[in-house]
């Protein structure tokens, strides 16, 4: 089964998710859990929180200034990408209008080696 990663994007401007959004995600993401086809996911602090590296220089900000930032993401398993695609379709992130999901299939990944 090929892995996907789902980059879920907003709009930092648009504020915080209301109740209702936050339990919507929560619903799409326990749907994903009980299907067997999240392998993990994590929602991400503001961009107004990241550090970027370019070379030797270190900036505060995001790495790209855009209206829409990468609030999360997740990955899931997936016979193909149509089938990714079908399941990144129920992501509310899709409807809310305030940003989208990107689809990408995982290249290869390292999973965390005990010490």
């Amino acid at each position: 089964m090929a892995q996907y990663a789902i980059l879920i994007f907003d709009d930092p401007t648009a504020g915080d998710y209301s109740p209702e959004q936050q339990a919507a995600s929560k619903r799409h993401a326990d749907d994903l859990i009980d299907s067997g086809t999240m392998i993990a996911a994590y929602a991400l602090h503001s961009a107004d929180t990241a550090t970027s590296l370019r070379g030797d220089v270190v900036t505060d900000g995001p790495f790209i200034d855009s209206r829409e930032v990468v609030a999360g993401i997740c990955v899931i398993e997936a016979p193909d990408l149509d089938a990714a695609l079908e399941l990144a379709r129920h992501n509310p992130a899709v409807r809310w209008g305030r940003g989208g999901v990107e689809v990408r299939p995982v290249a290869g990944g390292v999973a965390p080696i005990a010490r």
